[in-house]
């Protein structure tokens, strides 16, 4: 069993609070030290009550996954012998109501695009396949039950 942990810090300061007008602007630290600003969406709170500049959870939500399948990625393309030069992912997370009805993030595309370098690249069959096996090892895709899809490019 491993545990992680973020320290999450919100102060009022000299703002009013119970007309709810008050800055959602907070930090997220992590045990390295990285600090990263976060806020509310501003689609759920409008600006300046919310930072557009910061993080906000549900782009953190997409970024944590998008991450994990990278890295998994990665690690199984090294592993298989493939050389890979440039991963980058544009992943959307879709907010929408679930079956009960809640707001939630209903499902999270990821769009990676991988160029290979070396003599000897994947073909789409097993580029695929590595895409399905990152996707299956990936702690958090298996964490969570929005629809999690990936559709994968090789870049030349």
């Amino acid at each position: 069993m491993s545990e992680y942990t973020a320290r999450i810090t919100w102060q009022r300061q000299d703002q009013p609070f119970v007309d709810r007008r008050y800055s959602r602007r907070h930090a997220w630290t992590f045990d390295g030290g990285a600090v990263v600003p976060g806020s509310s969406s501003p689609h759920s709170v409008r600006v300046p009550l919310s930072d557009p500049a910061a993080v906000d959870p549900e782009e953190a939500f997409v970024a944590a996954l998008s991450s994990c399948h990278m890295l998994w990625f990665l690690d199984l393309a090294a592993q298989a012998g493939w050389v890979v030069d440039h991963y980058d992912d544009d992943a959307i997370g879709v907010m929408a109501r679930n079956a009960q009805g809640k707001l939630a993030m209903t499902r999270v595309t990821l769009r990676p695009r991988v160029r290979f370098a070396g003599e000897r690249r994947p073909d789409r069959a097993e580029h695929e396949r590595l895409h399905h096996a990152a996707h299956d090892a990936c702690y958090l895709a298996s964490s969570v039950t929005a629809e999690l899809s990936c559709q994968p490019m090789i870049v030349e």
